[in-house]
Order: C-alpha cells, then structure tokens, then sequence
C-alpha cells in the first residue's frame, strides 16, 4: 500500500514529463516514485499532542512581544554601538523538556527573536549551544529562556 498515492501520483507524472513517455520510463518513474513515497513516510514526524493548547494564544503574545523587544535592543546595538560590558557569546542552556516537538517549537523561537540563535541540541545532555549578540548576564538569559518558554512549552507539549 503506498502511503501518500497522490504524491507518488505526482512524481511519476513529473518523471514523465521530464523524460517523455515510453513504457520503460513509466515503469523506471513508477518504482521511483514508491520508493520515495515510502522515504517520505519515513520522515512524517509523530502527531503531536497538545495537552493545553489553550495555552498557545498565551505563547504567542510572549514570543511576538520578545521579537519586537528584541528588534529594538538589536538596533540599538547597531545604531549605538556596544555598551561597557555587553559582549557577544554561547551559552550553553540546559533544558528540562524532551518533546520534540516543543524543542522544535523552541528553536523556532529563539531563531527568530533576532540577537540570538539556535546553534545546536545536544540530546545526550540536554543542552541547546545558543549564540547572543548582547549579552549581560548569562545566568540572566538562561533564566529568562527556562522560564519564558520552556517551562510553557512543556505545560502545552509534555
């Protein structure tokens, strides 16, 4: 049984008008596309499970507030230059949360609130490598990350 016959549908089309039709192609294009179809089955992630999705609208007004903070702080950097004592670094955060899903949702987040990035997850350790372009306080950021996000994170995901 293929898993997604419209997408295996679509590839032996495209594979046909790439290569014109003749039998051999339709047959070569046929086993292509269900083997990919298959790869791609593979890949589906697990149904998440929102067990407070109530809590999302919530989330959202934090991370959209932080974006906008976090603009301005950036362009002030820019604009101004840095102050004595703010530096650019990795941390490293380490985290409670094992979701994958919320850790997705998480790099999401911190990738897009511009002066910091979403380096790195180690799975062994539980731990995220995050690059901050003005950093204060480490201790401060780690805080701020732990209980803004994941400790929401984890009432919606876990």
């Amino acid at each position: 049984m293929l898993p997604y016959p419209l997408l295996t549908l679509s590839l032996i089309v495209m594979w046909l008008l790439l290569n014109g039709f003749t039998p051999g192609h339709f047959v070569l294009g046929a086993i292509v596309a269900v083997f990919a179809s298959w790869a791609m089955a593979s890949l589906r992630p697990d149904k998440p499970k929102l067990r407070k999705w109530y809590l999302l609208p919530k989330l959202l007004g934090i991370v959209l507030y932080d974006i906008v903070r976090s603009n301005l702080a950036v362009a002030s950097v820019i604009l101004r230059g840095r102050s004595k004592g703010h530096t650019s670094s990795f941390l490293t955060v380490p985290l409670e949360m094992e979701d994958r899903t919320a850790l997705a949702f998480l790099a999401v987040i911190l990738t897009s609130t511009p002066g910091s990035a979403w380096l790195e997850y180690d799975s062994v350790d539980r731990t995220v490598l995050l690059h901050v372009l003005d950093v204060i306080d480490e201790d401060q950021w780690i805080e701020m990350i732990k209980s803004r996000y994941e400790t929401l994170l984890m009432e919606i995901f876990e």
